[in-house]
C-alpha cells in the first residue's frame, strides 16, 4: 500500500453505507471500522478515496449477506484537491472488494475509479474500466 498523492477530504465515516461496484455479488455496504485510522478518543473514524476499510455486506447475494469483507473506497461524493489545483468529486460512494493480500474478490469494475484509489492498490487499476 502506497501513499496517496492527494490530499483527500475524508467524506465517509463508521456507520456509513456505500455502493459495492464490482461484480462480487454485494451491492450495499456499511463501513464498520476503517484500516490503519488514528484517532481521538470517542471520534468516529473517517475515510475518503483510497482507504481500506471493513464493511459488513447489508444488501446482495445471500452466500454474501452478513458477511465481514474487506473493501477499497474507489469513489466519493464529497471534494477532494489534488496538488495540481484540480478538485475532483463523484456522484456517489462506492468500494470495491479485496482479499487479505489486497487483491480485488471481483474480475471487473462498473464505473469510473479515483486515481488516487489506483496508485495504491494497483491490482484494482487493472480491472477497472475507467479511471479518473
Amino acid at each position: 500500500m502506497k501513499a496517496v498523492s492527494a490530499r483527500v477530504t475524508r467524506g465517509l465515516q463508521v456507520g456509513s453505507y456505500v455502493k459495492c461496484t464490482d461484480n462480487s455479488g454485494a451491492q450495499l455496504l456499511k463501513i464498520i471500522a476503517v484500516k490503519g485510522y488514528k484517532g481521538v478518543r470517542r471520534r468516529r473514524a473517517s475515510c475518503g478515496v483510497g482507504s481500506l476499510v471493513v464493511c459488513s455486506v447489508k444488501k446482495g447475494d445471500p452466500k454474501l449477506r452478513k458477511e465481514v469483507v474487506l473493501a477499497v473506497i474507489v469513489r466519493q461524493k464529497k471534494e477532494y484537491r489534488r496538488k495540481n489545483g484540480l478538485r475532483v468529486k463523484f456522484e456517489d460512494n462506492a468500494a470495491v472488494l479485496v482479499n487479505e493480500k489486497l487483491m480485488p474478490r471481483a474480475s471487473e469494475i462498473k464505473g469510473p475509479v479515483a486515481k488516487e484509489a489506483v496508485e495504491r492498490f494497483s491490482s484494482i487499476g487493472k480491472i477497472a474500466s475507467m479511471v479518473v
